[in-house]
């Protein structure tokens, strides 16, 4: 599959995920019964890691410049 994350939405994946993260754990945030939904914060990690959103494949986007090809 071709990479279809950007380093700026690459960046903010992470931010985003390890703060979820943070959240589940809990570090730094009170506990509470729901502190279990912070785990969703894997899945933009790992997209984050892997350069490829599934979700961006279906719809055709991506956040990666394209290098454009000059004539020959």
């Amino acid at each position: 599959m071709t990479k279809n994350i950007g380093t700026v939405d690459r960046i903010l994946r992470i931010v985003v995920g390890l703060v979820l993260i943070a959240y589940a754990i809990p570090i730094g945030f009170p506990a509470t019964g729901w502190n279990w939904t912070g785990w969703i914060g894997l899945v933009p990690l790992l997209t984050a890691i892997v350069r490829i959103c599934p979700l961006y494949s279906l719809l055709g986007l991506t956040t990666c410049p394209r290098v454009k090809a000059g004539p020959l």
